[in-house]
């Protein structure tokens, strides 16, 4: 849960690659807190201009191997790498009717005091109490409908994913947020007389630009000492480590820059999938012979927006439901190649400063797609000529049509997207709300 600065928001601009957003920092700063506030997020202020504080919740502790590492990195390098705990939105206290965490750790199963922020805990009980969800669930979006003498969308056709039946939901405003493959995919398959390659797609951007973040490169050591420190609980998250690449001066082989996660542990725990026995003492058996602490961290990394890594629709491939598969076709290039290497170079140098004994880099292999955090393809733009999307989210070339998930970043920044996302979503609902009310939607 990182909030993006205007290094992110302002890099297309300045270095040529893509273009420029037509929103700053100010712009989505209030609607992070506003998301901050529903959501419920951990983390420490730490006052660094590439990664905006938010509004958070107490933090979450670092383990003893940690803030030794954080301390000792931080003078080794006079300050400019940052290891902070990561931030997360995941309840330290109780907030908004949800209880807090109990560092149980399997938090991908659900979590049943909601401690964990998702659909299932937050919004949609949210949006219940509303009195006016109506939940459609096996509904496959295949197309988004145009009123050919209004120009405007005016509902979409779906399939029924188990009767197969089509049906059609008309509606004065649309939201696409389906992520990005998928919107860009609804987008190109809602096709028209006056948009032949795709719904607003007047500017020819429509499935360009996919990004995704390339993500692996780092190093591994073993930090001596601290054998009579243990960690109580699964705390479900790690370390996080702010940009500190291209930050205030250029390096020589790559544009843009990483963050970096990881953590730190004990080895041995792993013995009580094998080893016969149950309760209490056998779980203070398990700890009683654990074997040294070991840190280790990997970097997260921005990818330049090019015009062929793209999405289009499969000529001969259809789903399911019938509808004309997504193709994609995105590669890494030499930009990313020369971060990637940064990062073990990068990782290595802070363990050892921070300690460590038999330091290892490891390099990636993870191919575009692997970090699901795709990016693009339906970009916003200060000019219909340029993107998809204005500065609301708002499709050009349809004015109530309205793409919220990744498909709308024109760039990728390092940081995780995912509040990016809900900021943009809740800013461009609201401005729908507002155009509506002046009849202007």
């Amino acid at each position: 849960m990182y909030r993006w600065s205007d290094l992110d928001f302002e890099a297309n601009a300045k270095d040529g690659h893509g273009n420029d957003w037509p929103l700053r920092y100010r712009d989505i700063a209030p609607w992070y807190t506003h998301v901050e506030k529903f959501i419920g997020v951990t983390g420490v202020t730490e006052g660094l201009a590439q990664l905006p504080d938010g509004d958070f919740l107490p933090p979450m502790a670092m383990t003893v191997v940690e803030q030794h590492a954080r301390d000792k990195i931080l003078a080794a390098f006079g300050g400019e790498r940052v290891m902070t705990i990561g931030r997360a939105a995941i309840l330290t206290k109780n907030h908004n009717g949800r209880l807090a965490c109990h560092y149980c750790g399997p938090c991908e199963r659900g979590c049943v005091t909601r401690s964990y922020f998702n659909s299932i805990g937050s919004t949609l009980p949210t949006a219940r109490h509303t009195g006016k969800l109506t939940l459609r669930p096996h509904s496959v979006v295949a197309e988004v409908l145009i009123d050919a003498k209004s120009g405007r969308a005016r509902g979409v056709r779906v399939i029924d994913a188990q009767t197969m039946q089509e049906a059609v939901f008309e509606a004065r405003v649309i939201f696409l947020c389906a992520s990005a493959i998928e919107s860009v995919r609804i987008l190109l398959n809602s096709t028209s007389a006056r948009f032949p390659d795709g719904l607003a797609n007047g500017s020819g951007t429509l499935g360009r630009y996919v990004m995704d973040h390339h993500y692996g490169s780092g190093a591994s050591g073993r930090m001596p000492g601290f054998t009579d420190k243990r960690t109580f609980g699964r705390r479900p998250n790690g370390i996080y480590i702010a940009r500190f690449r291209n930050v205030k001066t250029q390096h020589p082989d790559f544009l843009r820059g990483y963050g970096m996660q990881g953590g730190s542990g004990r080895s041995g725990w792993g013995r009580g999938s094998t080893t016969p026995g149950y309760g209490a003492d056998f779980k203070r058996s398990l700890i009683d012979d654990l074997d040294g602490w070991t840190l280790s961290a990997s970097g997260w990394g921005e990818t330049l927006p090019h015009a062929d890594n793209r999405v289009t629709l499969d000529p001969a491939v259809r789903d399911k439901w019938g509808i004309p598969a997504a193709q994609i076709d995105v590669r890494w290039r030499d930009n990313e190649r020369a971060m990637d290497n940064d990062m073990m170079t990068g990782v290595a140098e802070m363990l050892e400063a921070a300690g460590c004994t038999n330091v290892r880099a490891h390099a990636s292999t993870n191919p575009p797609g692997h970090c699901i955090h795709e990016m693009g393809g339906a970009r916003m733009s200060r000019t219909p000529n340029d993107g998809v999307l204005n500065a609301w989210n708002q499709a050009w070339d349809v004015k109530n049509l309205f793409v919220t998930d990744g498909a709308c970043m024109a760039s990728s920044a390092c940081q995780n997207p995912s509040i990016t996302y809900m900021a943009l979503t809740a800013r461009a609902a609201a401005h729908a709300v507002g155009e509506m009310k002046k009849g202007a939607l």
